[in-house]
């Protein structure tokens, strides 16, 4: 067999930057001050200058980064708040954890992302926010998602986890909402080695509660003025995201160089259904997904060629057993379902050979011509 290919190494990337990397992580230790400090406050600066807001908050993961945004904006179990049906469960899960009661709407099944025109449909008098996940790196239509925030008085919290540095009409993700929040887990565009989050925003007033909720509801030490979490970007992530940043750009360009690939050599193939970008909305590939209803069959195929593939996402989150108690059942949301029965992501990442990748798409079209 010949050598595997990975769904996703960070060798070559983080070994690139190796030099850089171990640099930054001895000036943590030599300032012998690790949370809360000169770093954190370097990083929130530049990445706040990156997203084009006024503030960013480092925060421990993408979880509490969605948790800590509505906190901020007042969300409780009095609450509705609308969120994807197609999503990672932590869109979901931050919403369980104010109180507030989760409604799901279906996505746009060429985008996979939260359909606009389904929102207005699912508001109601109780509904204080929408959460748009940019999934896979793929810009939500925030001109519409705004458009109807505004209209009906909503609150916008964006779940940019998978999209740092993509936009819509031009405008950076992560910059549209009243809160948005993001993760720095290692395998994201820009990915810590660890766990790690942030929340951006313009409102000087929501970037002070975030802060406030981060550190057990504290804006002063030992004076706490609400009931908080502990939350904290430390410094020793926060400083290797600080030389990551410098590279993101040329990443993505590498994500998006090897998904045009892909989508020139798998158009037409078999029952392919390929990745599809919204007008005037950016793509920057944190996954490359495509859909056959051969996905099993397929995944199996490229697994004994030696090409690791992974499955974004098996069992949609009203399916889940963690959420058997929202009454939820087969069929509620089909798109959501369809999308989990069909949908394969296949190796992208900086660093990929060009025979590596040549290989995969052959690979494929090897699998479709034997049928």
């Amino acid at each position: 067999m010949p050598d595997q290919i990975h769904f996703l190494s960070l060798a070559e990337q983080n070994g690139a930057i190796h030099n850089e990397l171990i640099s930054a992580i001895d000036r943590v230790l030599q300032n012998n001050w690790f949370v809360l400090g000169r770093e954190l406050s370097a990083f929130e600066q530049q990445y706040a200058a990156f997203n084009n807001t006024s503030y960013a908050a480092g925060v421990a993961n993408g979880l509490d980064a969605i948790y800590l945004s509505l906190r901020a904006l007042g969300i409780d179990k009095d609450d509705e708040v609308i969120v994807p049906s197609h999503t990672y469960i932590a869109t979901w899960l931050a919403v369980t954890m104010t109180g507030a009661k989760i409604v799901p709407v279906e996505p746009n099944p060429l985008t996979y992302n939260i359909d606009p025109d389904k929102i207005e449909k699912a508001i109601t008098p109780r509904t204080k926010a929408v959460i748009p996940v940019h999934l896979f790196g793929q810009a939500c239509e925030m001109d519409k998602v705004m458009g109807l925030a505004k209209k009906h008085n909503l609150f916008v919290v964006e779940d940019n986890a998978q999209a740092h540095g993509a936009e819509c009409n031009g405008i950076k993700t992560g910059s549209f909402g009243h809160c948005n929040a993001t993760s720095f887990y290692p395998g994201k565009n820009l990915g810590a080695l660890g766990d790690g989050g942030a929340v951006t925003t313009n409102s000087e007033k929501l970037n002070e509660a975030v802060r406030m909720f981060r550190n057990y509801g504290s804006s002063e030490k030992y004076y706490n003025e609400v009931i908080g979490v502990n939350s904290r970007l430390d410094e020793l992530q926060a400083a290797v995201l600080s030389v990551k940043l410098k590279y993101l750009n040329r990443w993505t360009s590498e994500r998006q160089k090897i998904a045009q690939f892909y989508l020139d050599e798998l158009k037409d193939v078999g029952d392919l259904i390929l990745p599809n970008s919204s007008k005037n909305c950016t793509h920057v590939y944190h996954l490359f997904v495509i859909r056959t209803k051969k996905r099993n069959q397929l995944q199996k195929h490229l697994t004994d060629k030696g090409i690791q593939t992974l499955i974004h996402y098996p069992i949609p989150p009203h399916l889940q057993k963690a959420y058997k108690g929202l009454g939820f059942r087969q069929g509620d949301f089909p798109i959501a379902e369809e999308l989990a029965n069909t949908s394969l992501s296949l190796p992208l990442w900086p660093g990929m050979t060009e025979d590596m990748v040549n290989r995969i798409a052959a690979s494929i079209r090897e699998f479709y011509n034997a049928r």
